[in-house]
């Protein structure tokens, strides 16, 4: 609940301070240049403003005013930060009913920027397979659902990521300090700890809400340069190390659990998008998530510090696989035990995801078809048959080689037949990771769902005093979590579309020939437009079909399957899905709020 001073982020609009939630105008008084971003609070009538948050046209302004638009601030309520003082006063660490686990060489294992560290894991081998203890932070223990801060947390439902500029869910005192699993300090956990044969397989799992000591806050990279290069790792001879090692061997083995369940491992390109000043390499923040980086940052802006944005492509390497596969199955095992508990009081949130529509992978089948047809690749090695599982398909495709190109244009094509998951009250199937239930225990520090599940896994441990609000709960939980998501497509949407500012604008103050030109590989045609990642940066743009024709003269006509685009009159190829092209900016049409890109030279089609 808001309070009468409660702080607001506003722009400084000539002498009038104007909320980037809600539009509010008010006069101000303090320091502040026009186009600013500042903190500000009520005073009397006017605004004053207590903190200059970002200065005019930089990008962080850009990042506030996103996130502004789209109804997320980065300030709390007073009622949430008093909360939060009394949690610091009183951290409760010496909770007699937890297990004290403080003996276990616990570690966490994240980007190397994190700070909320949700989760940290121990692995111990068995006579037949493994123990896996996996300590996710109890973030339900300190926002009680009748608190200011659980109200805050349903509000915004998650917390939101952007290059340089994150807005937890939870105040930072909290989601970084006290409740995260940070190393050397005694933190409190909920405990997964589950028994696994030697195939991979979880044979039984207990929830165990524990004390625990992280020994180190490590990096993908780190571990995987124990994996890698032990000699040379500085985890050599550790206390974590056996522990380590066996994430190697169950995240391998889980891997080959999820191939037997033909979940499909996408080898997806993703980028990173930082802010960044003139002379560095990469600027601060990025996403919560960010995997490890490699390759040269690709500038889309320069100037002072924080005024532009600065692009990194990724390769997730596989200890980030082999952690995000105990995760999933920890998710997994706790809806499992949610749903199999038949306690009236215990109502679980689920994760579903439905399978692709039958329509839509036959359309697959044929695209694939037709791709390996037009660019005459052996149809023995290319061609997906109904015998074969999507999964086993995808996986034989190359990486690499002279055909790369054609295998990421048909694995995007694979990743669009499927459809969005959402959160719901009845369990069902979660289709990309192969699993039925599934609930997303693994971000309490991040997701509303998160604590509300953590809540109620604690209320299969001891049963509560009946509320009577419990469906009421659930549906507001239900409600918050897949607006948060939504909410952060759109934040990711509006990020993107700046960055793609950035890159293009400075084409238009070169001469026509004298533009960039970026290679490229055609993803699809659909919509009247070409559909384009490019090398580097790694960003996906259109080309509308009615300007590459204008420059090929041509008047363009693709197939039904979107994989050919064809000369309307004489026939002629003059794209395919998958083939290289190369691309410049044409013009800005203000019109339509759009980049008009044109091809550079023919594209060498058959």
């Amino acid at each position: 609940m808001t309070e009468p001073n409660d702080p607001w982020v506003a722009r400084v609009e000539g002498d009038q301070a104007v909320a980037l939630v809600g539009g509010e105008k008010r006069p101000f008084a303090g320091r502040g240049r026009n186009g600013a971003v500042v903190l500000v609070r009520a005073d009397g009538s006017r605004a004053r403003v207590v903190k200059v948050l970002a200065e005019p046209g930089t990008a962080t302004a850009t990042l506030h005013e996103i996130a502004g638009s789209s109804g997320v601030t980065v300030v709390y309520p007073e009622s949430v930060l008093r909360e939060v003082a009394a949690i610091e006063r009183a951290p409760s660490i010496d909770d007699a009913s937890l297990r004290d686990q403080t003996d276990v060489p616990y570690v966490t294992i994240d980007a190397p920027t994190s700070r909320d560290l949700d989760q940290a894991i121990w692995i111990g081998e068995t006579r037949g397979g493994w123990n896996v203890r996996y300590a996710i932070a109890d973030a339900a223990h300190f926002v009680p659902r009748t608190s200011a801060l659980w109200a805050e947390a349903l509000a915004r439902g998650a917390s939101y990521y952007m290059p340089g500029l994150s807005i937890p869910m939870l105040p930072r005192a909290l989601s970084e300090d006290l409740v995260s699993l940070g190393p050397s300090v005694e933190r409190r956990a909920l405990v997964f700890d589950m028994e696994l044969d030697s195939g991979g397989h979880c044979l039984s799992t207990t929830l165990v809400r524990s004390r625990i000591r992280s020994r180190a806050k490590l990096s993908f990279a780190d571990v995987q340069q124990l994996v890698d290069d032990p000699a040379s790792s500085a985890l050599r001879g550790s206390p974590m190390e056996p522990s380590l090692r066996a994430l190697r061997d169950v995240g391998r083995a889980r891997l080959r659990e999820a191939a037997e369940r033909d979940v499909v491992r996408y080898r997806r390109r993703e980028m990173e998008v930082r802010i960044g000043g003139a002379g560095d390499g990469a600027g601060s923040g990025g996403s919560r998530d960010a995997p490890q980086r490699s390759g040269d940052a690709a500038r889309l802006a320069g100037g002072a510090e924080g005024t532009g944005f600065v692009v990194l492509d990724s390769v997730r390497n596989e200890v980030e696989l082999w952690n995000e596969q105990i995760s999933l199955l920890c998710n997994g095992e706790g809806a499992r035990l949610l749903r199999e508990a038949g306690m009236p009081w215990v109502q679980p949130v689920y994760r579903v995801h439905e399978a692709p529509d039958p329509e839509r992978v036959a359309s697959l089948r044929s695209a694939i078809a037709t791709i390996a047809e037009v660019h005459r690749l052996d149809s023995a090695r290319w061609q997906w048959d109904e015998s074969q599982s999507l999964a086993l398909y995808v996986a034989r495709l190359p990486a690499d080689g002279p055909h790369a190109r054609i295998a990421r244009a048909i694995q995007r094509q694979a990743i669009l037949v499927n459809v969005r998951s959402t959160y719901a009250t009845q369990p069902a199937i979660h289709h990309g990771v192969g699993l039925e239930p599934y609930a997303r225990f693994s971000a309490p520090m991040r997701e509303i769902v998160g604590i509300y599940l953590h809540g109620e896994a604690m209320q299969l441990l001891a049963r509560p005093a009946e509320r009577g609000d419990e469906e009421a709960i659930r549906a507001a939980v239900v409600e918050a979590a897949n607006r948060s998501k939504a909410t952060q497509r759109k934040i990711t949407d509006l990020v993107n579309r700046r960055v793609i500012d950035s890159l293009f604008s400075p084409e238009l103050r070169k001469g026509r020939n004298e533009r960039t030109t970026w290679t490229g590989t055609v993803m699809g045609v659909s919509g009247g437009k070409l559909h384009v990642q490019l090398d580097s940066p790694g960003i996906d743009v259109k080309i509308y079909l009615r300007d590459a024709g204008r420059v090929w003269r041509s008047w363009l006509v693709p197939d039904e399957l979107g994989v050919v685009l064809r000369d309307r009159d004489s026939g002629q190829v003059r794209v395919r899905v998958g083939d290289a092209i190369d691309v410049r900016v044409a013009d800005r049409d203000a019109t339509y709020d759009r980049w008009v890109l044109e091809p550079v030279g023919p594209v060498a089609a058959a």
